[in-house]
């Protein structure tokens, strides 16, 4: 900061006020002379008609730049149609208002916003040349010339100076010389996009105004006569001869003194620009310019880009860091498709991180508000919330198998990425799997008299916070329509919640210019799900990353999610979740919808080249931060009652396996085989199965079959020969065996 202090101003009394009133003589003669004494007060009077409200508190404000910040207080950006930065007195440095006093109005602290001696010079130089002229205008009058009548400054005609006289008396009568000197230092261009002290400073020498220099400081006072001409980046001996011009005034007005004319004359220029970045954006473009769409949906532009508001959004600087890092580490590389990310806290609506394209510079469209495109299966979230709300429970049973013909007009005709299928399975497995035909037949079955199914799948979708458009065809069960990755993140947030949705926040608060809070942010949930309902989808949806298209996307606590792939691999999703975050990731490629066929060597499914990246963030943004679990809520109550399925056993016999496996794939029985000999069944043919055909048996029940192997090809083993009758065991009598037992000789 400028050590030196500001001297006494001298008084401008004596001769000079003299001159002054002499000057308002010969203007008065020369009014009347042309007018009359009656005419030239109504001429007069005229010119001061329709004046802009000189009584009201802003009248005589410029245009402000509005602040843009972080949750944690970092500047995103400033915005602005005229680059200022207001400050006060204190903050500009006593040789630049010196200068400036000296060079554009040394009888300042005289007049009182008139210089009468410098319009009666001026008066007489317009009647010789014949054409009014822009001398004489005192630093009030200019001011003035720079706010209430900004519409009028091209205005060179005799009325527009009145009307200029007038007002400047009247802020003369409101203000101190001080104030309009702070007004005025805050109010003139200085050229190169400049506007005030501050950034002026900032823009030719990369410091505050109140650190200038004095031969600084007598370089920015010369500019604002001819700021483009005057360039010290375009016409740098120019810029020196005026700014010598100023030190000559200031030593001249006596702000100055010998020795620091001389050692000021002396200084070569150095300049040195602030860094500006593009927009005046600083960081998190894409979320910046979301901002800026949502404030200019509220306030007018006028109000927006000048009127100095101070605006407190909801993104962390720390998550942003982490998201932007996610995407360019997986899909950095110029030939990668693009990446949107969207990452919010589902228990207020709270944005806290957003990546809405590869460079903001050269592409400013943003993929994660503005991107609407094709969610593939993530879209099957919907449909099973909608088959909850019917009553169907998770357990449920329903055909699997490929292709499905849903019998609309014409047929819609789906079928499985994985292949035929399963027979039938369980809604939960359908779900890990993500298997299209479950998905199709749900949605067909869903309806009934008072809507269709595509209609309350819809209507799901739109109370859990989907904006687009959604026509109500079956189709959207499979994600056909477009929808952008914010909306899927608050969607899904609402399962987070357990049926609570909060709408998308980007602004916490809005501050005027006065200091005044214009807009608070009051997150207000509004019910859009039964608790239990909710909670059961986040139970199913748990199983998708434990145990289903997800895994890449386990990241080492309680999180659900949906995978979505779209057709021909053009669109990859991951919506995913934990307590306490919900985020969005979308892979694809923005100007050219072409197939992700091979994305550094993996074919483009949203659980090979999304859910890698929403897990790389996660672990990021989440490190620190407890392992919350969702919180515990009963089951629905469910008043779809599923008989226990039969399923008539097909006659196997005779058949080879091939054949069987294909006559039980609708039946969704299992099969399991077994080889034996048979002596007359042809090899690899069925000679026997359990449970016999015609009986019944339950989906994913096993009948299990004996296929024959031929006719043994060995021969029998030889029958064994007859052992040799024993001899009759030897006598204990001593007696001659020859004779009869019991004879004596």
């Amino acid at each position: 900061m400028s050590t030196r202090r500001r001297r006494a101003r001298r008084s401008r009394g004596g001769p000079r006020i003299v001159l002054g009133v002499l000057a308002a003589g010969l203007f008065g003669v020369l009014t009347l002379l042309l007018f009359g004494t009656a005419g030239a007060y109504g001429v007069l009077s005229s010119w001061l008609q329709d004046l802009p409200d000189y009584e009201s508190p802003d009248a005589f404000e410029v245009a402000q730049t509005t602040r843009v910040y972080s949750a944690d207080g970092v500047l995103l950006a400033r915005l602005y149609l005229e680059n200022r930065t207001v400050v006060p007195m204190s903050a500009i440095a006593t040789d630049l208002v010196d200068a400036v006093v000296a060079v554009e109005d040394e009888r300042f602290y005289s007049h009182d916003g008139i210089d009468l001696y410098g319009i009666a010079r001026a008066a007489i130089r317009d009647i010789v040349t014949g054409s009014p002229d822009e001398g004489a205008s005192t630093i009030t009058q200019q001011y003035i010339r720079n706010t209430v009548l900004l519409d009028e400054r091209t205005d060179i005609s005799l009325a527009r100076k009145v009307r200029e006289a007038f007002l400047a008396r009247e802020l003369e009568k409101r203000k101190s010389k001080d104030e309009i000197l702070e007004l005025y230092l805050n109010a003139i261009y200085f050229g190169e996009g400049a506007y005030g002290a501050q950034a002026a400073a900032q823009t030719f020498f990369s410091k505050d105004a109140n650190d200038l220099t004095l031969p600084e400081a007598a370089l920015l006072a010369g500019l604002p006569q001819q700021p483009s001409r005057l360039s010290p980046y375009a016409n740098p001996e120019g810029a020196t001869r005026r700014r010598n011009l100023v030190l000559s005034r200031m030593l001249a007005n006596g702000y100055i003194t010998a020795e620091e004319y001389a050692v000021a004359r002396e200084t070569p220029l150095e300049l040195k620009r602030a860094p500006q970045p593009a927009d005046g954006i600083y960081a998190a473009p894409y979320f910046v310019a979301h901002v800026k769409k949502l404030l200019q949906r509220e306030y007018s532009p006028s109000l927006v880009f000048e009127g100095g508001l101070e605006v407190h959004t909801t993104i962390d600087m720390r998550m942003q860091a982490a998201a932007e890092k996610s995407v360019s580490d997986a899909l950095g590389r110029p030939e990668d498709p693009d990446t949107a990310l969207v990452s919010i806290d589902p228990r207020d609506g709270f944005i806290k991180a957003m990546v809405g394209g590869r460079d903001f510079e050269t592409n400013k469209f943003n993929l994660a508000t503005q991107g609407r495109r094709q969610p593939g299966s993530s879209f099957k979230t919907f449909v099973l919330v909608a088959a909850l709300e019917a009553g169907m429970p998770p357990s449920r049973y329903v055909d699997s198998s490929s292709p499905a013909r849903i019998p609309t007009t014409p047929v819609w005709e789906v079928s499985n990425s994985e292949g035929r299928g399963r027979g039938f399975i369980t809604m939960d497995a359908a779900t890990r799997s993500s298997v299209n035909t479950v998905f199709a037949r749900l949605i067909w079955e869903l309806n009934d008299d008072e809507s269709t199914g595509a209609e309350k799948v819809a209507n799901v979708a739109r109370r859990m916070g989907i904006t687009s458009a959604i026509p109500p065809y079956p189709s959207i069960a499979l994600g056909s329509q477009n929808v952008t990755p914010l909306e899927m993140a608050s969607a899904f947030g609402t399962l987070a919640t357990n049926g609570v949705h909060y709408e998308p926040v980007a602004i916490t608060k809005v501050i005027d210019r006065h200091g005044d809070v214009v807009f608070e942010a009051d997150p207000e949930g509004v019910p859009a799900l039964e608790p239990e309902i909710a909670g059961e989808a986040t139970t199913v949806l748990r199983g998708v990353i434990t145990g289903g298209t997800a895994r890449r996307a386990d990241i080492g606590r309680p999180a659900a999610g949906k995978t979505g792939t779209s057709q021909n691999y053009r669109d990859a999703w991951f919506v995913g979740y934990t307590p306490d975050l919900v985020t969005s990731v979308w892979v694809g490629f923005y100007q050219e919808e072409k197939p992700m066929l091979n994305v550094r060597g993996r074919r483009g499914f949203g659980g090979t080249v999304a859910a890698p990246i929403w897990a790389d963030f996660m672990k990021a943004a989440l490190e620190g931060r407890p392992k919350l679990d969702f919180e515990k809520v009963g089951k629905p109550e469910y008043t779809f009652v599923q008989q226990p399925l039969q399923v008539p056993v097909p006659d196997l016999v005779g058949m080879t396996l091939a054949q069987a496996r294909t006559a039980l794939e609708e039946t969704g029985l299992g099969l399991a085989a077994a080889e034996v000999y048979h002596d007359t069944a042809p090899a690899g043919t069925i000679v026997t199965q359990s449970p016999a055909a015609g009986s019944s048996a339950r989906p994913n029940d096993v009948v299990s079959v004996q296929v024959s192997k031929g006719k043994d090809p060995t021969p029998p083993p030889a029958p064994e020969p007859k052992p040799a009758p024993e001899p009759p065991p030897p006598s204990d009598d001593t007696t001659d065996p020859a004779k009869p037992p019991g004879k004596k000789p």
